[in-house]
């Protein structure tokens, strides 16, 4: 009977599979060589237009060589060996909350293993049944799942649409002991920005209002020192968990949130994800601190880069409807069939560009996205924006 079961359970992957390949949606793992800002996947090498290497670094074989040179000779662990409330807490996760804490110039900040790590687990550990959450429709999978852990109410605002999330403030804060809203500054498959200093005046409406603000895609490669959006638009102090992640610009992994010191200790008491899990190998935390000492350095890679999203923004947007103000710029196409057709002749022209299809986007959104890094040149965007206008 258990086998029978079994055999039940693989017919129905097996025809689930099928399904997703007849609509265009069938996701496979490909093996890939990487050459600097190239790679070559099934012997064909591309310009890589799919990375979230935002500002070039991790092909920066000199940055790393500098790192390495700079280690001390008795070594840094390569392991933590256990979650940081056990004894995995060293020394280089002290240093890096703590240059975090005055870059950012808030009270404290605290590690996380990644950015899905953090936003599954400080929405419910900061959340209960009473709470409720205005989350932006388009916020990032992550969050959606960090809100199915909670235990709060949650309602999702359409996208950017502040004057329905100021009514909803209105109408619930004075009668919630807590609300929360949430977003992330730059959206990660339209490349929009969030108008930040518009959602901390809903919040500084009232008293019991919270704000949480994901920055994966901002930090590094915007404000005067890489800081993010919330640094651009000049309200750090008016968020409450500001959060970001290392794997993209900063070419490294783990993420972070910057916050008053009570919070951190709540964090550290109540997030389950945050408790219940090894921490970060130390050396790649010293990698870590390495690189975000430098972000104010890196002046003229955030500018190249913004140089570069503006030229490729203009090509798309004579050719369809393009919201993006960043350096992610869609391509929306439609169906996921035609959205992989472009992107599999954008690949045979030697552009390495993906299809995003549902459950990623929306039903009748699938689109190529561009995601440009500093170490692209002018030349290989203008060989890009030709074979666009072909």
């Amino acid at each position: 009977m258990t086998m029978d079961r079994a055999a039940t359970d693989y017919e129905y992957f097996s025809s689930e599979l099928d399904r997703l390949e007849h609509s265009g949606n069938l996701r496979t793992l490909h093996r890939a060589e990487h050459d600097g800002n190239y790679i070559t996947v099934d012997g064909n090498r591309m310009l890589n237009l799919s990375s979230n290497d935002y500002l070039g670094l991790a092909a920066d074989g000199s940055l790393f060589d500098t790192f390495i040179n700079s280690l001390p000779g008795e070594g840094i662990a390569m392991s933590s060996s256990s979650s940081r409330l056990l004894t995995g807490n060293y020394d280089e996760f002290e240093c890096l909350e703590q240059c975090l804490a005055e870059a950012f110039g808030t009270e404290s900040a605290l590690l996380f293993n990644s950015g899905y790590n953090m936003n599954i687990g400080i929405l419910p550990a900061v959340s209960d049944a009473s709470t409720i959450i205005l989350a932006d429709k388009l916020v990032h999978a992550s969050i959606i799942d960090g809100l199915r852990l909670s235990a709060a109410r949650c309602i999702r605002y359409r996208h950017m649409d502040y004057g329905q999330l100021e009514r909803l403030a209105d109408k619930y804060a004075p009668t919630c002991p807590q609300v929360i809203i949430v977003t992330e500054s730059i959206f990660s498959m339209d490349g929009d920005v969030a108008d930040l200093t518009r959602l901390a005046a809903i919040k500084k409406k009232h008293g019991n209002v919270m704000l949480y603000v994901d920055e994966a895609h901002a930090v590094g490669v915007r404000g005067a020192n890489g800081l993010g959006i919330a640094e651009e638009q000049g309200c750090i102090g008016d968020i409450d968990f500001l959060c970001g992640t290392f794997g993209k610009a900063l070419c490294s992994m783990g993420a972070y949130v910057v916050c008053r010191r009570v919070v951190r200790d709540y964090l550290i008491n109540k997030m389950r994800s945050f408790i219940f899990t090894t921490a970060l190998p130390p050396m790649n935390v010293a990698w870590t601190t390495f690189v975000f000492r430098r972000l104010p350095d890196f002046g003229v890679r955030r500018k190249h880069l913004d140089d570069l999203s503006c030229r490729l923004r203009g090509c798309i947007s004579a050719m369809t409807e393009c919201h993006s103000s960043s350096h992610i710029v869609p391509l929306i196409i439609g169906s996921s069939e035609e959205a992989a057709t472009a992107a599999s002749r954008l690949q045979a022209k030697g552009f390495y560009v993906l299809p995003l299809r549902p459950p990623t986007v929306p039903d009748g959104t699938s689109r190529l996205r561009f995601s440009l890094t500093a170490g692209i040149t002018d030349m290989e965007l203008t060989h890009l924006i030709k074979a666009l206008q072909q």
